[in-house]
């Protein structure tokens, strides 16, 4: 039960930090397909992260829309 109450406390903190810089933790339910291309575009990119790879794709719809 300590375990469970140590991550749940550290998930707590991560999404306090995320806040506090004005971010926010969003949990998207996406086809194995569309998961795939995103892990492509993040190795292509050389990002850190699935959010980053996401975030340069929204990116890119807005100023196609603009």
């Amino acid at each position: 039960m300590q375990k469970d109450t140590a991550s749940l406390d550290k998930n707590t903190l991560y999404r306090q930090r995320l806040r506090e810089a004005g971010a926010k933790e969003v949990l998207f339910q996406l086809p194995d397909e569309t998961l795939a291309f995103i892990d492509e575009l993040k190795e292509r990119q050389g990002l850190r992260s699935r959010s980053l790879a996401l975030l340069q794709l929204i990116e890119r719809g807005r100023e196609a829309t603009q």
